[in-house]
């Protein structure tokens, strides 16, 4: 039996429909019988005519795929390492805007009032109308050389996301996801063209940890490849939860998986706090960051950092050289102390190359690019 909607979740569905457009068809398969494949995320639902796929979003209407347009649900302009970017613009601003939904239900969710919109009765945030064009010119007034799509799952979105960055690229803004990287190939061809920054929430390493969340693994792990083989600029942050993802095994997992990838891709553990429905769990502590920090490092990685502890855990906060040791970048939080590296992204000490998003242009000397596994 259909679970009875509240008036209010009726109210915010029907605003949300009127907020919509046909989807890219890159994006869609058109079907027999009025049906349609969504390719925006992992869960490649099949929506039937009347019906709407897993993110509550995305809905069939005569056999059209119609997706959000025109509107923010959050906006802000914030620190760029708050997304958290460590290798890009250090230092400076980063517009952030999201829509309503998400293609997962994780309990410890920080957004949300945004992500869990018409899953969660109790999540309920109005659309505001805005434009592309209205977006960038936000971002230009403040001086921001990056725009974000995040607060809810971007590629569920992602329609919405080209429209506002092909703009910003215009004016010369560098763009970036803030995702839970369950993407398909498709999807991701499809931003290829207009988003260079890419964060993953890499949230466990064991399936059945991902199925908890309505996601999978596998498909994770996939989209973490594919970005790195495709030019992307990748950060991967995993939220230490204690007692759910914090295990010796699992984190080592997770810093041998991202090593095997590419060592140089900078790889954040971050501390939880108890947040939505999950609250029976204890907040993490500086000295388990410290601990998972290492372990990263022990795999091979070259850049890893702790994060929402500051000024708690040591060094792990700051960008240093990996061969020589040299701090190019000290931060506390997310303000930025001192940079030193070069115009050209290098160490000031030794000329190592630092990968990362340092201008307008990636610097690619260190970039440890492999090629796809046969």
């Amino acid at each position: 039996m259909a679970r009875k909607r509240s008036q209010a979740v009726l109210s915010l569905e029907q605003s949300l429909v009127a907020r919509t457009v046909p989807a890219a068809e890159a994006l869609v398969d058109r079907l027999e019988g009025n049906r349609v494949r969504c390719h925006a995320c992992g869960h490649a639902c099949l929506v039937m005519d009347g019906l709407d796929g897993i993110c509550r979003v995305r809905h069939n209407r005569g056999g059209t795929l119609f997706v959000p347009h025109g509107y923010v649900g959050a906006l802000q302009v914030d620190p760029v390492e708050k997304k958290p970017f460590f290798h890009a613009f250090p230092g400076r601003e980063a517009l952030s805007f999201g829509m309503l939904g998400c293609d997962l239900h994780c309990g410890y969710c920080q957004n949300w009032l945004t992500s869990q919109a018409l899953r969660d009765e109790a999540s309920l945030s109005p659309p505001h109308d805005a434009t592309a064009e209205q977006l960038v010119a936000l971002a230009k007034r403040s001086a921001a050389p990056v725009m974000v799509s995040t607060y809810n799952e971007p590629l569920i979105t992602s329609e919405w996301a080209v429209e506002v960055f092909a703009r910003a690229r215009e004016a010369g803004i560098t763009c970036g996801f803030v995702s839970n990287g369950n993407a398909t190939r498709r999807v991701l061809d499809y931003l290829r063209p207009y988003v260079q920054l890419y964060k993953v929430d890499l949230k466990s390493f064991r399936d059945e940890g991902y199925r908890q969340l309505g996601g999978r693994l596998p498909r994770v792990l996939d989209t973490i490849r594919d970005l790195h083989t495709m030019g992307f600029w990748v950060e991967v942050v995993t939220l230490v939860v204690p007692g759910w993802n914090d295990s010796e095994e699992e984190l080592r997992g997770i810093a041998g998986f991202l090593a095997s990838v590419s060592p140089d891709i900078p790889w954040h553990v971050t501390a939880y706090h108890s947040d939505y429905k999950m609250r029976d769990h204890a907040d993490t502590t500086a000295d388990e960051l410290v601990r998972a920090a290492q372990w990263g490092k022990e795999a091979g990685l070259r850049y890893v950092y702790a994060g929402n502890r500051p000024g708690r855990v040591g060094a792990l906060e700051n960008t240093c050289c990996p061969k020589c040791g040299t701090v190019v970048v000290e931060r506390t939080g997310y303000t930025v102390l001192s940079q030193a590296l070069t115009d050209e992204g290098r160490c000031p000490t030794c000329r190592t190359a630092i990968p990362g998003f340092w201008s307008r242009t990636v610097v690619h000397a260190a970039l440890d690019v492999r090629p796809p596994a046969a």
